[in-house]
Order: structure tokens, then C-alpha cells, then sequence
């Protein structure tokens, strides 16, 4: 396995680069690339060129995280403004507004069969669930306190989740906080299920494999990727090799890979066989706040691609091969 630099643009956006996920292909067009930035604007790339589509403007704020429904049709983004606007891929059209207290909007996954939106809670110490038909709030998976919480006690704001994973049977949500824990829930009874334990430092970025849907992906401050076994509350394996900040993860749509993006400003690939960093590439000047695979599907779709974004306002594109 091997990552090939295809393309890099610079001033991508007018700021920092946060974060970044695919848009499945349709069958009208193929998968595109969608960003999300400090400059308060989500843009959407022809995959294979990294071209641009068009610019939504809607927020405020910058734009910390985007998500995409798994039918390519809509995606989301979620803003410092603490708001989530959702959107149609094709027209802009402006499908949803979602509002939530201030510091209470972070990292948004869709459910894999497209009818929940899951929010990391921030300060709020919870994941909200919401509807995508109605696009009403309908549930809350709330971390548990420590029994020792006194008035004073401080436990809450290290609990302020920061990023959120979906099983790829849709059963299971996991959560990653800032004091390092990950919680695990079952969706359909809203219960806490139980935490994983191993970071020390935040979790900003949280993946099941999906090759093994009892595989999960962390990558921590601590410089860390961390394996679990997430229904058996087991750490199976750590990675190391970055010098910084682990600040987003992907697992290759084969199963066979991760590729982490971090504030050491490197993109690294890892070979899941030999828990080892098989790749490093230096293409960005800033810390690489986003990577993502293209998902498979589309028309005359045969290669991987591999997308990073950064603080130095710039979008990379990679063969994955």
C-alpha cells in the first residue's frame, strides 16, 4: 500500500482548513470533496482535479466540521456559531438550520443508513441524535458523571466530547472527550454502554473500521492511534510516530489502512498488518487538520484517493493504492 501526492491547492480557502469528508457519487455525478473553514465557508472539489464546484456561505463563524449523507444527496456543517446548517449537494439549498447552545456543535457523522445526524455535544457533555426526516432533536447520549462529582468538581468540562463515530451496522455510537476517555453507546435503547480507556489527552478524531465492525479507531493528543475492541472494552493495539497532535484519522475503505493527519504537519499512512507507519508525507507547512478516503462507488471510479486539509489553507490530493 502506497500514497502517490496527485495535486495540491493552495489558498484553498481564504484561512485555515478544518475539516474535510466525501460526498458519495450519485448517479448523476461523482463522489466531490467537501471542506469546511475558519473563512465561514464550505466548499465543494471535483474529486479527481480538485476543482472547485461552489462556495456555500450560511455561517458566521468558522466552520469546524462537515459531514455527507450516505446517499451523496446531503451533507452538513456545523459552525463555532453553534449552528448546523444542512444542505442539498446540488442546488445549495438549504434543507435544515439546527440550532444548539453555544460551544455545544463539534464533529458531525450521519447514521450509515442516513436517518440520524449525530453531534458531538462539546460542552455538553453528550452526543445529540438527530432526526433527518423531521430534522427534530430526539435524543441525547448523556456521559455519565463520576459518583465523586461535588459542586466544585471540574469533571464535566473534561468530559466536552470533541469527535463522534458510528458502528457500520448503525448500533453503536462512540465518542471521544478531552480527557482522553471514549464512551461507547447503544443508540436504539440510549444507553451508556461503557468507556475505553488508554488516551490521556484529547480524542479529536474516532473511526470503526469497516472491514470489522467491532474495530475502533482513535487518534489522540498524546501522538497516539489507539485500536479497540469496542464491544469488549479491550485496547488491542497503539501506533506511534508522529511527533505532535494527532488531529484526524481515516481507515482505508478496504480495512487495510489508516491514514492520520496531525500538527507535526505530516500525513501518515499505516499498514494495519504491521501496526506500523509504512509512509509519511510532508506536502503541507501547518498542521493537517482533515484526511479522508474517497468512498468507493460511482461511475469508472477504479483508484483510491486520499484527501488532507490544513491550517495553511491548502487542499492535497493522494492516489491510494
Amino acid at each position: 500500500m502506497k500514497l502517490a501526492g496527485l495535486k495540491s491547492v493552495e489558498s484553498a480557502h481564504d484561512d485555515s482548513v478544518w475539516c474535510a469528508t466525501w460526498v458519495p457519487a450519485t448517479e448523476t455525478r461523482p463522489a466531490l470533496l467537501l471542506t469546511g473553514s475558519l473563512d465561514e465557508t464550505v466548499r465543494l472539489w471535483k474529486g479527481d482535479e480538485i476543482v472547485l464546484e461552489r462556495t456555500n456561505s450560511g455561517h458566521c463563524l468558522g466552520v469546524v466540521s462537515v459531514a455527507a449523507h450516505p446517499s451523496g444527496v446531503l451533507a452538513a456543517s456545523a459552525s463555532i456559531d453553534s449552528f448546523v446548517r444542512v444542505f442539498d449537494v446540488d442546488t445549495n439549498n438549504t434543507v435544515a438550520t439546527l440550532e444548539a447552545p453555544p460551544s455545544e456543535v463539534w464533529h458531525l457523522q450521519f447514521d450509515p443508513q442516513g436517518t440520524i445526524l449525530a453531534v458531538a455535544g462539546g460542552s455538553s457533555a453528550s452526543v445529540k441524535l438527530w432526526d433527518t426526516t423531521t430534522w427534530q432533536l430526539f435524543g441525547t447520549l448523556s456521559i455519565p458523571r463520576p459518583d465523586s462529582s461535588k459542586p466544585a468538581d471540574k469533571s464535566a468540562s473534561k468530559k466536552f466530547v470533541l469527535s463522534v463515530a458510528w458502528s457500520p451496522d448503525g448500533r453503536r455510537v462512540a465518542c471521544g472527550s478531552m480527557d482522553g476517555t471514549i464512551s461507547v453507546f447503544d443508540v436504539a435503547r440510549a444507553k451508556f454502554l461503557h468507556h475505553l480507556e488508554g488516551h490521556l489527552m484529547p480524542v479529536r478524531s474516532l473511526a470503526y473500521s469497516p472491514a470489522d465492525p467491532r474495530l475502533l479507531f482513535s487518534a489522540s493528543d498524546d501522538a497516539h492511534v489507539h485500536m479497540y475492541d469496542a464491544e469488549g472494552k479491550s485496547l488491542v493495539g497503539s501506533m506511534s510516530g508522529h511527533a505532535s497532535w494527532i488531529l484526524s484519522l481515516a481507515p482505508s475503505p478496504d480495512g487495510a489502512a489508516v491514514a492520520t493527519g496531525s500538527s507535526d504537519r505530516t500525513v501518515k499512512l499505516w499498514d494495519l498488518s504491521t501496526r506500523a507507519a509504512v509512509q509519511t508525507m510532508s506536502n503541507h507547512t501547518d498542521q493537517v487538520w482533515g484526511v479522508a478516503f474517497r468512498p468507493p462507488g460511482g461511475s469508472g471510479v477504479r483508484a483510491g484517493r486520499l484527501a488532507s486539509v490544513s491550517d495553511d489553507k491548502s487542499v492535497s490530493l493522494y492516489d491510494y493504492s
